[in-house]
C-alpha cells in the first residue's frame, strides 16, 4: 500500500498548513497499491493541546475521486495545532464483491468463488456482532444465505461498503510518512475587514481638542461610526512615545519645527518605548480601554508592531549592543534607498547579543496582549530575522492561539511567504499595484492554488505609505473599482480610512508614492461627512461580504472570459453550499464605459449547462434574467462601475439587496431583451 500527501501540505510538512475553527479541511491524498483490488481510503484528525496532549483520533472515509485519488474533509471545532493522517488499505470484501458480480453478469460460473466469499462474509458477520452494529449483521448474514442458495441479489446491496470501511479487516495498511500538522485561527485570521486611522487626527467639526490633536480617549468617539460601515478590526499605528531627536517635520522634512509632531514609527523617547504610550495621546489604561470599547462594538483592535527605534529610545543607552555601528562609532540609521529613515535606529538581529533581544521584543508583544490586544500588524517584518520570527510567533501562539499577526511585508514573494510559512496569519499583498485584468488573475490564481494552504491574503488599496499612480490618477472610479475588487477577491480587505473614504489623491512629488500633507507626519483634521464620500460604499461592501458567505474563501475562487480585455469577472461558492453563488464584474477603465459579453462557467457555479437564472445584483440593486453561460454587461465609470451579483436558480425565493433602479440596463436584460449573440442556441 502507498499513500502519499497531496494537500495540505507545506513544504512536505516541515511547516503547518493553516485553517480557521469551524471551516472545513480538505485533504487529499494518493491511495494507490498494485493489481486490481478495491483500495479504501480513511482521514483520521486530532487536536493537540498543551494541556492534555494529543486527543482520540477521530476518523471517516475518504472518496475516490479518480486517478488514485481520494478527497476528505475534517472540521476543526478550536485553536490551536491540530494534525490528520491518511490511511489506505486493500478492501478485500468489496474486492471479491465486485469480481464476483462482474463474472455472474457475464455469465461465469462463480460456484467457487461463492464458496471463497463466504468465509470472508462470516468474518465480516462477526466483526460487526462484536461491535453492536445488528443491521450491518443481519445484513452480512442475509447475503451468506443467499450465497448458499445460489443468490447474488443481497450483494448488491448499497450497505456494502460501509460495512466493510467500519468491520473490514484494514491489511495491508498503509499511512502517510508523517501525520500533517495544521494551525487553526480565529476565523478573523482568514475573513475580515480592516480600517486604520491615526487617533491623534481630528475629525470635523469638532476641531482641535489640543495642540497635538486627539487623544485616544477622545478617538473612540469614532469607534461607532467604524463599526456601522461593518469594519471588523480597527487598525492604529503605533501609539508609543516619538523621539525627538532627529524627528521628522511635515512633509518628511528633515528639520522638524518646534509645533511638528513626528513620525509614530520613529519609536521611543524620555517617556518609554515600546512598552509606553505616548502622553499626547494617553496612557497604557487607555489602550486597554480602547481595545475593550472595540470588542464592546463587535470589533477588535490591531496595534502596530514595529521593532525600530528613535535614536533618543531607552534601549539605545541601554542597550547599545543591539544596534548596528558605522565605522566612525555612530548607529547606522535605517534607509530604503534613495529614502533616508534619520529618526530610525534599525534593531541588528545579527548581533551576538541577540538572546536578550529575543527576550526583550516577546516581552512588549506580551505587554500588549495582557492588556486585550489580540491583533497586530507588524511593521517591515521581512527586515528581521526568520528565525526570530518563527521562534517568538510559534511561543505567543501556542499560549494565545488566538493571537493574529498581520505582515506588512510588501517584498519579494518567497520572502512573503517564508513569513507565512513561520507564523505570520496574515501578508499584505500585491494587489496595491496589480491593476489590468491580467495582471489580478494571475497573481489571484497563485494565491487560490499554490500558496492557498499557508499564505492568506489582506488586500489593501492604499497605505498611509502608499498612493499608487492609479489612485493619483484614475479619480473617484478607481476608488470605486478598487474598494469592490479588494473587498471581493480576497476574504480580507482594508483601507487607510480617512484618506480612502475621501479619495486623497495628490502626491507629495511627481513620481512619488507618499501623500501630500501625509498623516504620518502631521495631525490632520478629517470631514468625514464631506459630500462625495465613499462611506456609503464601504458600508455596502462589508453589508455584502457578511450576507454572502462565498466572499469569505479563497479556495473557490474563479475567473471567467470576458470578450473585453478592461472588464474582469470572477465567482466564488461557498465550500459548505451555503448562500449563493456570488459573480462580480467590474470595469477596469476609470474613464470609459465599456462593455461586452462575459463567458461564465456555469458547473462552477452549479447551475447545468444552457440553463436559465436570475442575478441579483447587491451593489446597484434590481433582480434580472440571465440565460446560459453568455450574457451583456455594460459598466460606466460615472456609475457604479462594478456589478456584485448574488446567482439565483430559477423558481428559488430570491430577496433584493439595495434599491431596485427604475429601468434595467443592458447588462441586466431579460431573455426578450436579449441581444443577438444571445438569441441562438449554438452561441449560447
Amino acid at each position: 500500500m502507498v499513500v502519499e500527501p497531496v494537500s495540505p501540505l507545506v513544504d512536505g510538512g516541515r511547516f503547518p498548513a493553516k485553517a480557521t475553527v469551524g471551516e472545513r479541511v480538505p485533504i487529499r491524498a494518493d491511495v494507490f497499491a498494485t493489481g486490481h483490488a478495491v483500495v479504501r481510503a480513511g482521514l483520521m484528525w486530532r487536536r493537540v493541546t498543551r494541556r492534555s496532549g494529543r486527543t482520540r483520533w477521530s476518523s471517516a472515509p475518504m472518496q475516490p475521486i479518480g486517478n488514485d485519488r481520494f478527497e476528505g474533509w475534517f472540521r476543526p471545532d478550536g485553536l490551536g495545532r491540530w494534525q490528520f493522517d491518511v490511511l489506505g488499505w486493500i478492501d478485500r470484501v468489496d474486492t471479491w464483491r465486485r469480481g464476483i458480480l462482474v463474472k455472474a453478469d457475464a455469465g461465469v460460473d462463480v460456484e467457487l468463488e461463492a464458496r471463497e466469499g463466504i468465509d470472508l462474509l462470516r468474518r465480516l458477520e462477526k466483526t460487526a456482532q462484536h461491535r453492536g452494529d445488528r443491521e450491518g449483521s443481519a445484513i452480512v448474514h442475509d447475503a451468506v444465505d443467499a450465497l448458499l442458495r445460489g443468490d447474488l441479489d443481497p450483494l448488491r446491496d448499497a450497505a456494502f461498503p460501509d460495512l466493510s470501511w467500519h468491520h473490514g479487516s484494514r491489511e495491508p495498511l498503509g499511512r502517510l510518512p508523517e501525520v500533517i500538522d495544521v494551525d487553526v485561527d480565529p476565523e478573523l485570521g482568514r475573513v475580515g475587514s480592516w480600517y486604520e486611522f491615526f487617533p491623534r487626527s481630528i475629525v470635523s467639526p469638532t476641531g482641535a481638542q489640543g495642540a497635538h490633536g486627539s487623544t485616544l480617549q477622545e478617538a473612540q468617539q469614532r469607534l461607532d461610526r467604524i463599526a456601522a460601515m461593518g469594519f471588523d478590526v480597527v487598525y492604529l499605528p503605533p501609539v508609543h512615545p516619538i523621539g525627538q531627536m532627529q524627528r521628522k517635520g511635515r512633509n518628511n522634512a528633515t528639520t522638524a519645527q518646534p509645533d511638528d509632531v513626528g513620525s509614530p514609527w520613529a519609536i521611543g523617547s524620555r517617556a518609554g518605548g515600546h512598552d509606553a504610550v505616548d502622553p499626547a495621546l494617553g496612557t497604557i489604561d487607555d489602550v486597554e480601554a480602547f481595545a475593550a470599547a472595540c470588542r464592546e462594538r463587535g470589533m477588535r483592535l490591531a496595534l502596530d508592531i514595529a521593532f525600530q527605534c528613535a535614536p533618543d529610545h531607552p534601549w539605545v543607552t541601554e542597550h547599545p549592543e543591539w544596534f548596528a555601528h558605522r565605522a566612525d562609532g555612530s548607529i547606522q540609521f535605517a534607509e530604503n534607498p534613495p529614502k533616508r529613515y534619520e529618526d530610525i535606529y534599525p534593531l541588528d538581529f545579527e548581533t551576538t547579543e541577540w538572546r536578550s533581544m529575543w527576550e526583550a521584543l516577546l516581552g512588549v508583544i506580551h505587554t500588549w496582549i495582557e492588556r486585550g490586544v489580540t491583533i497586530f500588524r507588524v511593521d517591515n517584518p521581512h527586515t528581521k530575522s526568520f528565525a526570530f520570527w518563527e521562534w517568538a510567533l510559534g511561543s505567543v501562539h501556542r499560549d494565545h492561539p488566538e493571537v493574529i499577526f498581520l505582515a506588512e511585508a510588501f517584498t519579494r514573494p518567497r520572502v512573503m511567504e517564508r513569513l507565512a510559512k513561520i507564523g505570520f496569519n496574515q501578508s499584505y499583498t500585491y494587489f496595491t499595484w496589480r491593476s489590468s485584468a491580467d495582471e489580478l488573475r494571475e497573481y489571484f490564481i497563485d494565491l487560490a492554488t499554490r500558496t492557498v494552504d499557508h499564505f492568506r491574503p489582506n488586500a489593501w488599496p492604499n497605505t498611509p505609505d502608499i498612493l499608487t499612480e492609479e489612485l493619483q490618477h484614475g479619480g473617484r472610479a478607481t476608488f470605486v473599482s478598487r474598494a469592490v475588487l479588494a473587498a471581493t477577491l480576497s476574504p480580507s480587505w482594508g483601507v487607510y480610512g480617512p484618506a480612502f473614504e475621501l479619495q486623497e489623491h495628490l502626491p507629495r512629488n511627481p513620481g512619488s508614492e507618499e501623500y501630500l500633507d501625509s498623516e504620518k507626519y502631521e495631525v490632520r483634521t478629517w470631514d468625514l461627512d464631506a459630500p462625495g464620500s465613499l462611506a456609503p460604499l464601504l458600508t455596502r461592501l462589508n453589508e455584502i461580504r457578511r450576507a454572502e458567505p462565498a466572499l469569505g474563501h479563497l479556495r473557490t475562487l474563479w475567473f471567467h472570459l470576458t470578450d473585453n480585455p478592461q472588464l474582469l469577472c470572477f465567482s466564488k461558492v461557498d465550500p459548505d453550499g451555503k448562500g449563493d453563488p456570488v459573480v462580480v464584474v467590474a470595469n477596469l477603465d476609470p474613464r470609459h464605459r465599456q462593455s461586452g459579453f462575459v463567458d461564465l462557467d456555469l458547473a462552477h457555479l452549479g447551475l447545468p449547462y444552457g440553463s436559465g437564472y436570475e442575478v441579483v445584483d447587491l451593489l446597484g440593486g434590481g433582480t434580472y434574467r440571465w440565460a446560459g453561460n453568455r450574457n451583456y454587461v455594460d459598466l460606466a465609470p460615472w456609475a457604479t462601475n462594478a456589478h456584485v451579483l448574488s446567482v439565483r436558480r430559477l423558481g428559488e425565493q430570491t430577496s433584493v439587496h439595495g434599491d431596485e433602479p427604475d429601468q434595467a440596463t443592458p447588462d441586466q436584460a431579460t431573455p426578450d431583451q436579449a441581444t443577438p449573440d444571445q438569441a441562438t442556441e449554438e452561441n449560447r
